[in-house]
């Protein structure tokens, strides 16, 4: 069954059922029914090239990705791609990547929207003052931001997570257990969630007449490595810190590693709180101690990005960008517990 075949069974024009098929408002609700049913029954399917010409929309999300020698893969850019994905299974979207260096990645950009291939698309790895925002505020399509830019004016669609707030809660809860040598393995230092979780740690520890040397913290590509080779050498200070807070549960599996190498026990000689992407091949609850964490969801928050980007080129929304602040859950488990000092 073709669209051709489809039309001349239902009497309607080609234009129409697929407008129809794509939920167009100007098709009442009895024909949109009407079509949909047909094209259950008889199996047919829109080809993109027929529905490109009869929509004027590819059907399509999108995104750039940066890719060059120096760059890691990446765990967590994988467990957010999966829920967009799925997000774009559901409602029969394709999701396009193209590849760019990063020094290219905002002509990649004007490319891929003037290639007219997606429909809107969304920007990650958002960095203080990002010139990209201002860039897809002057492009012809929708898009949203994973993340936020400090230094610039929030008026953009975005889907973040209140990383201050959760590093700070972390913090409060190791100073409330007596600990006062803190440590924060960091994302790298450009990216706009590793400056938040710092000041949510600086903020904590500020209120408690406290302060994060320097020499305590890291910002490095969040892998098992990193994570072994500054826990190390942190442990190797004069006064080494009881308290560890990681950016991510792939940095805390090489501090943990670390630590159990010097023969020391977490949750009792050093304290240990991670953030978990909710990344399925690395549970916090599996590490050989439980890790607490502060939890949220970057599946989740893939599925809710495709989520709006479908549902905004369906409605054409007017009035201010929608912005959504997610709010971590502090998960306490056996990694945490009193400053050695106080047992």
């Amino acid at each position: 069954m073709n669209l051709k075949q489809l039309s001349e069974l239902l009497g309607l024009s080609q234009t129409t059922i697929s407008r129809a098929l794509n939920g167009y408002p100007e098709v009442n609700a009895e024909t949109r029914e009407r079509v949909m049913k047909a094209a259950s029954e008889t199996g047919y399917r829109p080809s993109r090239a027929a529905l490109r010409l009869a929509t004027g929309k590819a059907g399509s999300l999108g995104l750039v990705m940066p890719v060059s020698e120096d760059r890691f893969s990446d765990i967590h850019f994988a467990e957010f791609q999966n829920g967009l994905a799925q997000e774009c299974l559901a409602h029969d979207f394709h999701f396009v990547i193209i590849p760019a260096h990063p020094s290219k990645e905002e002509q990649a950009i004007r490319g891929l929207v003037h290639s007219g291939a997606v429909d809107a698309y969304y920007l990650a790895y958002l960095r203080q003052n990002d010139p990209r925002i201002a860039m897809a505020k002057s492009l012809s399509v929708p898009f949203i931001v994973h993340g936020r830019s400090l230094g610039l004016t929030e008026d953009y669609p975005y889907l973040d997570v209140d990383n201050e707030a959760a590093f700070a809660s972390a913090t409060e809860m190791l100073l409330n257990l007596g600990h006062r040598r803190f440590a924060l393995l960091n994302g790298p230092q450009e990216l706009d969630f590793a400056v938040r979780r710092q000041m949510g740690v600086e903020r904590a520890l500020k209120g408690a007449g406290l302060h994060l040397p320097k020499s305590a913290t890291s910002n490095t590509v969040m892998t098992d490595e990193h994570g072994y080779r500054v826990m190390t050498d942190l442990l190797r200070q004069p006064q080494a810190p009881t308290a560890i807070l990681c950016a991510s549960t792939v940095l805390a599996l090489g501090a943990v590693r670390a630590i159990n190498d010097a023969g020391l026990v977490v949750g009792e000689d050093i304290s240990v709180i991670a953030h978990d992407d909710d990344l399925p091949l690395l549970k916090p609850e599996h590490f050989r101690v439980p890790l607490t964490t502060t939890r949220s969801s970057l599946r989740d928050a893939g599925r809710r990005i495709a989520e709006r980007l479908i549902a905004d080129l369906a409605t054409s929304p007017s009035g201010p960008p929608l912005q959504e602040i997610w709010q971590a859950e502090l998960v306490v488990r056996a990694s945490t517990g009193p400053a050695p000092n106080k047992r």
